[in-house]
């Protein structure tokens, strides 16, 4: 199917059971809504599972992501609920899913053309296991990633091949089970088509294949003009095979006056292909998991990176009574964390990452923290960064405590490399130790990690071991869902500056913060009332001085409208603004690409100085994109003299706009938007955290496959400049430590690509499902000009066990119950059934996933399981999963509905259907 554009389509609405399918394009669907159709009926399945399993009712109020979001975490949780990083995770997959249409333009596999059907299984298959690998391991972010390219290559069967034309109307079940064969393929000898001089026939396949049932896809040629004699060609303008008799082409890509029913048939069968994969992902990871592999989950994330030397007792001290705080403070509150990560570091050692889900797990991990060792000044404080920023969700907010510089200083470009990928806001705390060594280090100072604070959207603050305590307020500021940046400055040097900003009614808890020595401010409302530095406690808020930051909260009654703060400083300074609200974006910068299904794809690494900038925005508000208009959108600076570069908007639909920059400013930028809130009437403005700026560098990287523990990995890299020519250092660093080797330098010139080769190779004892992320720049010789790209490498041990385990029937007891239904409250029946593995990895979980009854079982321990499952006669069906150790689904299933027949296929149910005896329909 087309892949028009790379960008969320939320134009889905949530009704009942189901999301309507609306067409895109030109009255043709895309492999965007395609896969947002089945996306959002899974997800709208499992939130409604969770909430009856938890005892409420799941009644979404509307149709935006905010509102299933809502009802999904419950609505008895109080504050404010972001739909962004659910957001997030479509786009993440929306946008794998295009990119296939060009990293894999000329890949037979990818796209199931010109036959290759065993190829294109094995990728699905493959990429399946590195999913549910990806997801035990809670590496969501590469799960998505693959999740977007299987779902592309699944589509495409459909699409690309006879299926349709066959006549066959329910999705091919053993494309997605590899324990069963592809049957009934064409040979290369068969000839396939007829000619189509027009190349607009409606179905040209031979009479004989289609009363053979024979399988057969279009051959694709976007370089040559040859293929198998007889055989059909993909078709349309790229196809060079098209050309060549027989003529024309079978693919369904594009609705078309001479192929809407096959088209239409073809959209149909991928949508409920693509959701019995889901639905087959979200057995084998558990509704939980995976409603959080699609940023179903509170937006707040706890994340600490602690120095452990000697001299920080007091701080971890400090950290512990935090974490404690939160976790008691907003527990049942949608501002309650999601996840908690503590990362510890020293030297020499760092690590390792606890991350979890549970809050009495994080207390009796940081409780465990002791200080001991140091004596140097300098620790592996980015080295503990790194693995934090590469193990926590994108955009969280990581707290780092620390009284010593960085050892690890040469690791400060690619901490820059993954803030600005994964748009986390990392914060620092710095106290001072007086009984410490000073290793003279270049560059390592406090004044780093000022730079990193204020490239992420962090703060740096900077206080003595006794006013620690104060100065964590922030922490539980910012440990809060919904939170948007309104406005964020810097000046160095400082200088006197009046900064203005606008507040709408959607805003809560708005803080404002200033870092800084020798500072006095003036605040002032829209109505002209005034509050200086000196009053802690004024008209407008509360003002609180702690070491060199000054957090000033708002009273909960201020005005919306035009603010402004007057700052007065000859020393640095940087300035924040804050609040709690739904109305917020997202966004991507992305490059066009051209081929037979052109997009664009999102940019890994900084965009290309000497033109236009472009990116993709998806705005949310609280009742979806109609209930807000966009004003103003463009690039602004942070620091320095300000620079203001408005872009060109263009409405994709649905809260989704692509804004283009011709004149792209210099230096660091942040994106800056403003609009009018429809549900207040209000002005709005908001903010991105992240810095960015331009490079005439270029990288294209790409990692098309998982990598089995002890086996290499060769990734090739490709680099381009658009400035000097000469030599170019290449640098790759890792977050697991894994040896890699790779050119150090290539010598490029203006224009022309440089090439070379990344090899990578897991240690055999790398447990499977572990996500490698990789940063690989390339920096001139002056050291002026860089760039970069990070990697998501995922380790996956061969899968050699792909049945899934099995069910059957032993009993069902269902004779008392009643043929009049409504007499059935005081009646019960029973099911009894054995589920096995046979020679596989053994059965990992069972969870019902049907029914109102109790559900027991042996041990999982022993090959033979015996489950039991009791219910009133008034709840008639019963369903039940069985998952082995790698994530293949087993099903049972029974009703004793007297009309019901054999469970039919449907959209709404699983596919992997387990061995049924006959007894499993016995009737009363």
């Amino acid at each position: 199917m087309t892949s028009v554009l790379v960008i969320a389509l939320l134009n889905l609405c949530l009704a009942g059971h189901s999301v309507a399918f609306v067409p895109i394009g030109g009255g043709a669907s895309t492999h965007v809504s395609i896969t947002g159709t089945a996306l959002l009926q899974t997800v709208t399945e499992t939130c409604r599972a969770v909430a009856e399993a938890a005892g409420h009712e799941f009644k979404p109020t509307g149709s935006s992501p905010e509102e299933l979001v809502q009802a999904c975490l419950g609505p008895t949780a109080t504050g404010e609920v972001s739909g962004a990083k659910f957001h997030s995770a479509l786009q993440e997959i929306y946008t794998q899913n295009g990119l296939v249409d060009r990293d894999f333009v000329n890949s037979a596999p990818h796209h199931f053309n010109s036959e290759a059907f065993l190829e294109g299984r094995r990728l699905i298959t493959e990429g399946v296991a590195a999913i549910k690998a990806n997801i035990r391991n809670e590496n969501f972010q590469a799960s998505r990633e693959t999740l977007g390219r299987v779902l592309h290559t699944l589509q495409d069967f459909y699409s690309h091949s006879n299926w349709v034309e066959l006549g066959y109307t329910e999705p091919y079940i053993n494309l997605i089970r590899p324990d069963l064969p592809l049957e009934n393929l064409a040979d290369v000898d068969t000839a396939t088509c007829s000619d189509c001089a027009s190349g607009t026939c409606p179905n040209p396949i031979l009479p004989n294949i289609l009363k053979d049932k024979k399988l057969t896809s279009g051959y694709m040629g976007i370089f040559s003009a040859a293929k198998p004699k007889g055989k059909c060609s993909h078709g349309g303008a790229g196809d060079l095979t098209a050309t060549e008799v027989p003529r024309g082409g079978i693919s369904k890509d594009e609705r078309r006056s001479d192929n809407v029913a096959l088209h239409t048939a073809a959209v149909n069968v991928a949508t409920a292909a693509s959701l019995q994969l889901l639905q087959d992902i979200r057995f084998a990871a558990g509704d939980n998991d995976f409603l959080r592999m699609m940023g179903i989950a509170r937006s707040s994330v706890v994340c600490f990176v602690i120095d452990t030397t000697g001299s920080m007792k007091d701080d971890i001290e400090e950290a512990r009574a935090v974490v404690n705080q939160i976790i008691d403070s907003k527990k049942g509150t949608q501002d309650e964390p999601s996840e908690y990560i503590l990362v510890p570091f020293n030297d020499p050692k760092f690590g390792p990452m606890t991350r979890t889900t549970d809050a009495e797990i994080m207390k009796r991990e940081i409780s465990k923290l002791t200080a001991n060792g140091g004596g140097d000044v300098p620790e592996m404080c980015l080295s503990g960064l790194q693995v934090a920023l590469t193990g926590a969700p994108a955009s969280s907010h990581i707290y780092v405590f620390t009284d010593a510089t960085a050892k690890d200083i040469q690791l400060k470009d690619t901490i820059v490399a993954l803030i600005r990928t994964t748009k986390s806001t990392v914060s620092f705390f710095m106290t001072t130790s007086t009984g410490r060594r000073r290793r003279s280090l270049r560059a390592a100072s406090f004044e780093d990690y000022k730079d990193l604070a204020l490239a992420s959207g962090g703060q740096a603050i900077q206080v003595s071991k006794k006013q620690l305590p104060q100065a964590t307020d922030i922490i539980l500021d910012t440990s809060t869902s919904a939170l948007v940046t309104v406005l964020q400055r810097a000046r160095n040097p400082g200088k006197q500056e009046k900064f203005s900003f606008t507040l709408d009614e959607s805003l809560k808890n708005i803080t404002i913060y200033i870092t800084g020595t020798s500072i006095t401010f003036t605040l002032t409302n829209p109505a002209g009332v005034s509050q200086g530095h000196n009053e802690a406690n004024g008209k407008l808020g509360t003002i609180q001085t702690v070491g060199n930051l000054r957090r000033i909260r708002l009273n909960a009654d201020k005005q919306t409208g035009a603010w402004n703060i007057n700052i007065n400083s000859n020393k640095p300074y940087t300035l924040k603004v804050t609040g709690q609200s739904t109305i917020t974006f997202i966004y991507d910068f992305v490059e066009s690409f051209k081929g037979p299904h052109p997009g664009y794809a999102v940019l890994s690494g900084r965009p290309q100085a000497g033109q236009p900038a472009s990116l993709m925005l998806s705005l949310m508000g609280r009742k979806g994109p109609s209930s807000f208009s966009v004003g103003a959108v463009g690039l602004v600076t942070v620091s320095g003299p300000e620079t203001v570069s408005n872009g060109t908007a263009t409405d994709m639909g649905n809260g989704d706009i692509l804004v283009t920059v011709v004149a792209v400013p210099e230096g660091e930028f942040v994106i800056s938007l403003k609009g009018t809130d429809k549900v207040s009437n209000s002005e709005f403005q908001r903010q991105s955290t992240t810095q960015m700026s331009v490079s005439r560098v270029n990288i294209q990287a790409m990692v098309d496959s998982s990598v089995e523990p002890g086996k290499t990995l060769e990734v090739p890299f490709s680099v381009r400049t658009q400035g000097p020519g000469g030599k170019y250092t290449i640098t790759a660093k890792n977050d697991r430590d894994i040896p890699m080797t790779y050119p150090v330098s290539l010598t490029l010139t203006t224009g022309q690509y440089g090439n070379g080769t990344l090899t990578i190779k897991p240690p055999t004892s790398m447990p499977s499902g572990t996500d490698v992320t990789v940063t690989l720049e390339a920096k001139s010789a002056s050291g002026d000009d860089s760039n970069y790209a990070v990697l998501k490498i995922s380790v996956v041990t061969k899968i050699t066990d792909f049945v899934p385990p099995l069910c059957q029937v032993v009993s069902v007891l269902a004779d008392n119950c009643p043929h009049d239904v409504s007499q059935c409250g005081p009646f019960q029946w029973e099911f009894l059934a054995n589920l096995t593995d046979g020679n596989g990895t053994g059965i990992d979980r069972i969870a019902l996933q049907q029914g109102n009854g109790n559900l027991t079982y042996t041990t999982l321990s022993i090959p033979n399981v015996v489950a039991n499952y009791t219910a009133s006669c008034c709840s008639q069906i019963v369903e039940f999963t069985a998952v082995d150790k790698v994530g293949n689904v087993g099903k049972c299933y029974h009703s004793i509905e007297r009309s019901a027949g054999p469970p039919a296929l449907s959209l709404s149910l699983p596919l992997w259907l387990c061995l049924l005896v006959s007894a499993l329909l016995t009737r009363p």
